[in-house]
């Protein structure tokens, strides 16, 4: 053979073994992101307008009072007078006087109140934030898989005091295992009550897609549990083939969504502190604030992992802590 078309040859050869090789590592990373992952759900509340009206109460009048505050006083009414009077001698009523002004003061302050924490007094349309947390933390914390297992499989999800409930015990339970933290991120976003289902929506939605199954879910408490083999969720997903992690790095990923109204800002998540912050905040929401959350966790099932490719290609907003 002519050295010059065998030396052709060699380097054509060559080439195709590079591409080869590039075509089976971009393959295999392509696998990692496809494979089967299971996922826990905790969900539950509704997005409604606050029912609750701050109105100062109303009481029956004592004589001489019915036909209107001005009456008894001054010919010619005035809403302001009558209250001031029983306090420089006036005489007449003073109690009652002294009553709807201590009710009138109680519902300014609460007004003040709202307003400082993002609300609109007496809006049918009020600020409501949503906010995320997301903890990537070692497998070795098998035990808070157990913990998110146990809260899904008795949580009350049907009242806002059982959804405050859940996600206090979820917060206090990656609380106590900072040990474990090795990534972390949160988001927090303010929209009207009207917008504010979309905006949630869309965000659980996109963690909810990262599962190939939702093996246990407690939903408006409605408990669902699906199968927990990975093995199976593995020939499922990859026509039989299991897919065995190379990596020896392993994690769980836990991700909290909550709406709540008025305004929650988390800090942005640059350590440990930080995190434990967002953490705390979102934890302390009342009852009566909260509108509906998300918790979502990765892996469920028994035996499957999230490997660091995982973490690249599903998670890469998560920042290590």
């Amino acid at each position: 053979m002519n050295p010059k078309k065998s030396s052709l040859m060699k380097s054509f050869l060559k080439s195709l073994v590079a591409i080869g090789l590039v075509l089976a590592l971009a393959m295999g990373h392509a696998d990692s992101a496809l494979a089967a992952r299971s996922g826990g759900r905790i969900g539950g509340g509704s997005f409604r307008a606050p029912s609750r009206t701050y109105a100062p109460p109303s009481r029956g009048v004592p004589g001489g009072y019915g036909g209107g505050y001005g009456g008894g006083y001054y010919p010619g009414g005035g809403f302001g007078f009558p209250f001031i009077l029983p306090f420089v001698g006036g005489g007449g009523g003073g109690l009652f006087s002294v009553l709807i002004f201590l009710s009138i003061a109680g519902f300014l302050v609460q007004s003040f109140r709202r307003a400082s924490d993002g609300g609109e007094v007496g809006s049918s349309n009020p600020s409501v934030s949503i906010a995320k947390v997301q903890v990537g933390l070692l497998a070795e914390a098998r035990n808070l898989q157990s913990d998110l297992d146990r809260i899904a499989e008795k949580a009350n999800t049907n009242t806002n005091e059982g959804l405050a409930q859940v996600l206090q015990e979820t917060t206090l339970a990656m609380l106590r295992h900072p040990e474990y933290w090795v990534y972390g991120a949160d988001e927090s976003q303010q929209a009207r009550l009207e917008a504010a289902e979309a905006q949630f929506n869309r965000l659980a939605l996109s963690e909810r897609s990262k599962f190939t199954a939702e093996t246990l879910s407690n939903v408006n408490s409605q408990l669902k549990q699906g199968s927990t083999d990975s093995s199976a969720l593995a020939v499922a997903e990859k026509g039989g083939a299991l897919a065995e992690s190379q990596d020896p790095g392993e994690y769980i990923v836990v991700t909290l969504i909550a709406a709540t109204q008025g305004k929650l800002e988390l800090p942005p998540i640059n350590g440990s502190e930080d995190l434990r912050k967002a953490l705390s905040l979102l934890g302390g929401i009342s009852s009566d604030r909260l509108l509906a959350i998300e918790i979502l966790w990765s892996p469920q099932a028994e035996g499957d992992v999230l490997t660091r490719d995982d973490i690249i290609a599903n998670y890469p907003n998560l920042k290590l802590v």
